[in-house]
């Protein structure tokens, strides 16, 4: 029988154990590092710098900006462990920010903390800290994981209200059997009072609130320098294809949008669908938002699929509510059939399952919504 020695289910002693903070500058990342260097881990924090910052972008409440590199920076000298800054500029602005431009053009309303996590958080970085031959990369995210049979597994943290489990489902299991998540059983009251008891400096600072290249959250300013072309007119038309208003770009709309639409009804209109191809936006009333059907495409599983022969729990938006289903599975696509209506279910966005047991809501992997 293997002994664990460690907090991390490492048959190591934590002296022993040479592990990569992913340190972004917060509150949560910062607090991970202190726990894990007062646990006696060798630690080693890396902080990524994703974009080139302007003075407007450095002020908004972001993640990974230059003041957040200088705060994670100023942590690492407070806790005494080594730091590296990780120049992924190039590799952010491919994978993220043009799949974010991308997607809203094609009409879709994108995920880009999915596309980051899973193109340069948890593929270079972890490529890195594999390089360092660390045992483990550590995060600040809100999930719980725990061992299953040799297997790491995600699952809804403790505080619901925090939880980001809808951002890993595209994790790989190489990458989830590497990553670890300490903050999944706390609070996040209770992980800024241990910040303050570890005297960190960004015990009280705010959260992160934007996309962070993504200046107070005006998306179609950054899509606008990137596809200056996006910004076209075009008509807005009722479920019947009569011309009742214009836009002035598709970009501008998501799907379930009631706000920005400028057209005078009887009952409030929302966006039914959007048509790049035609530069359309099509509205209706709220009750033909309503679905029971979802297509998937580009599935990733974290489990067996002999999971998806008895009722799963889907999440269709990072905020809403874990929705009663039962997947079909063909081959790549899968189709989801929900026992309830759901509203405003948007191309671009994840489709997360979760299966229930005695752990709590167990991440199954997830899709993206077509």
């Amino acid at each position: 029988m293997t002994i664990k020695f460690n907090s991390l289910g490492l048959d190591k002693e934590p002296k022993d154990t040479k592990i990569v903070v992913a340190m972004s500058g917060g509150v949560d990342s910062s607090t991970v590092a202190g726990l894990m260097k007062k646990e006696g881990y060798k630690v080693l924090g890396i902080t990524l710098k994703l974009y080139d910052d302007t003075k407007q972008i450095s002020q908004s409440k972001q993640c990974c900006a230059g003041q957040d590199i200088m705060d994670a920076k100023r942590v690492a000298n407070k806790l005494e462990i080594e730091h590296k800054i990780l120049y992924y500029q190039n590799k952010f602005k491919h994978s993220v920010i043009d799949n974010f431009v991308d997607s809203y053009v094609k009409g879709e309303t994108p995920i880009p903390c999915v596309q980051c996590n899973q193109s340069v958080k948890f593929k270079d970085l972890f490529e890195e800290s594999k390089n360092l031959n660390a045992d483990a990369l550590i995060t600040g995210h809100y999930v719980k994981n725990i061992t299953e049979e040799n297997q790491n597994n995600i699952y809804q943290a403790e505080d619901i209200n925090r939880d980001q489990s809808y951002f890993l489902f595209n994790t790989t299991r190489e990458q989830l059997n590497y990553l670890r998540f300490p903050l999944g059983v706390l609070k996040k009251d209770q992980t800024r009072e241990i910040a303050k008891k570890l005297n960190l400096n960004v015990a009280n600072k705010p959260d992160s609130q934007d996309i962070c290249f993504v200046p107070n959250g005006d998306y179609a300013s950054v899509i606008q320098k990137f596809r200056p072309e996006s910004l076209q007119k075009g008509n807005i038309k009722d479920l019947n294809g009569k011309v009742i208003g214009v836009h002035n770009g598709i970009i501008n709309f998501t799907i379930g949008q009631r706000k920005g639409i400028k057209i005078s009804n009887d009952n409030p209109l929302y966006v039914i669908e959007i048509n790049a191809e035609k530069n359309e936006i099509i509205v209706g009333e709220k009750e033909f938002l309503a679905k029971k059907q979802i297509k998937l495409k580009e599935l990733n599983f974290l489990t067996s699929k002999e999971e998806f022969k008895e009722d799963i729990f889907v999440k269709v938006r990072s905020t809403g509510k874990l929705l009663k289903a039962r997947g079909n599975i063909d081959d790549k696509n899968m189709i989801v059939n929900l026992y309830e209506k759901e509203y405003g279910i948007s191309p671009g966005q994840a489709c997360v399952f979760y299966k229930k047991n005695n752990y709590g809501y167990k991440v199954l992997g997830g899709g993206w919504i077509n």
